[in-house]
């Protein structure tokens, strides 16, 4: 049934024209879940300018036919007007997940403080990411949950209910906007970062654009990226370790080679964190590849974050925890693998050592790279 979904793809990559019929089928393999996981995320995660207006015209197809109501509700293609000089309030929109709420929102947030030092700056997202924030006194909660799991149907109708009409507001491409397709408020007071777009053809990271970004819409020339998560009591490991993958597969290296990382850490003889993680998925895993010694951390990641942020080096594939530990100044060992482009493995790279997990010797290059960053 996923093969509608792949051709609908194809159509969009070679500039081919889809017809009314295709694009019925493939929305309903699995309530759209598919035609979001293989559509409309690849045409996100190219990192291909080119393909932002296709993006447009694929999810207003879409929404014409799974949301009619919410048609006029589109925003149209622009460029940023100019900031007000002065805002009560300032609204800047999670990214929804963790990582690119580290990554990119973060920066945002950081200029939204340095432009409007008197406003009320408020986090519009689930909760769980506001915590990634939550020491921070200038930084307040909106809620707004986002069903990552739910059908195309149910992630519109949360798109839908965000109404944001009294102050200006800051989307840095996130999902609550189908990635600033969605109007939540007044164009005059809307600023979008075009996250897939900015930078064009180059190599930056997403961090770094964003503070570009930030400079030349509001003027903020030192934005960047931070948490502020509630701080931890008891011992800092001196490594922290995560396996998660986001849901992601094809970020795994497979076999025993978890378990061999995490003896090859132990190696060091140093005291070590392991975040359990949130699915039971990722649970399973990591207590299949536990070895003598290794400390666990079972509970947010808000809460790991903060153990991130106290600790001498963080090893990971590639994920949120690689994006704290780089907006935290921890060095890091990211393994990074199961990209769509080469261009997304160039935007969301954190600072620190990059290990390639699509080539062979893994675990060497880890020995190499904890010699290399790992002082007592």
């Amino acid at each position: 049934m996923e093969s509608i979904c792949n051709q609908f793809l194809d159509c969009c990559l070679s500039g081919k024209r889809w017809t009314k019929q295709m694009l019925s089928e493939a929305l309903a393999v699995d309530e759209g879940r598919a035609f979001l996981s293989i559509v409309v995320e690849r045409l996100g995660d190219l990192f291909d300018p080119r393909l932002c207006e296709v993006y447009a015209v694929v999810l207003s197809e879409v929404i014409g036919s799974v949301a009619p109501e919410l048609i006029p509700r589109l925003r149209p293609a622009g460029t940023p007007g100019k900031p007000p000089d002065s805002a009560k309030r300032v609204y800047v929109l999670s990214r929804v997940t963790l990582g690119a709420d580290i990554a990119v929102t973060s920066v945002m947030l950081d200029a939204a403080k340095k432009r409007y030092p008197g406003a009320e700056i408020l986090f519009v997202g689930p909760r769980k990411n506001f915590e990634l924030f939550e020491a921070d006194p200038r930084i307040q909660h909106h809620p707004a949950p986002y069903p990552r799991s739910s059908s195309l149907r149910d992630r519109l109708a949360a798109s839908a209910a965000l109404q944001l009409n009294d102050g200006i507001v800051i989307d840095p491409d996130s999902r609550l906007t189908q990635l600033g397709l969605l109007r939540v408020c007044d164009d005059i007071v809307y600023f979008f970062f075009p996250s897939r777009s900015y930078g064009g053809d180059g190599a930056g990271r997403l961090p770094d654009l964003a503070a570009c970004w930030t400079k030349e819409v509001f003027g903020v020339d030192d934005a960047k990226p931070y948490v502020a998560p509630l701080p931890t009591a008891g011992e800092p490991a001196e490594i922290t370790v995560s396996l998660g993958v986001g849901e992601n597969e094809g970020k795994r290296i497979p076999g025993d080679f978890e378990r061999e990382l995490l003896r090859e850490i132990g190696a060091k003889g140093a005291s070590i964190l392991l975040d359990k993680g949130a699915s039971a998925e990722e649970r399973k895993r990591v207590e299949a590849a536990l070895t003598p010694g290794v400390r666990t951390h079972d509970g947010s990641f808000a809460a790991f974050a903060a153990e991130i942020a106290r600790s001498k080096l963080f090893v990971g594939y590639d994920s949120a925890g690689g994006h704290a530990a780089s907006a935290c100044g921890v060095p890091v060992i990211s393994i990074a693998k199961g990209f769509a482009s080469e261009r997304m493995a160039a935007r969301w790279r954190p600072n620190g050592l990059i290990i390639d997990g699509d080539r062979p010797g893994v675990i060497e290059q880890v020995q190499q790279a904890l010699t290399y960053t790992f002082r007592r």
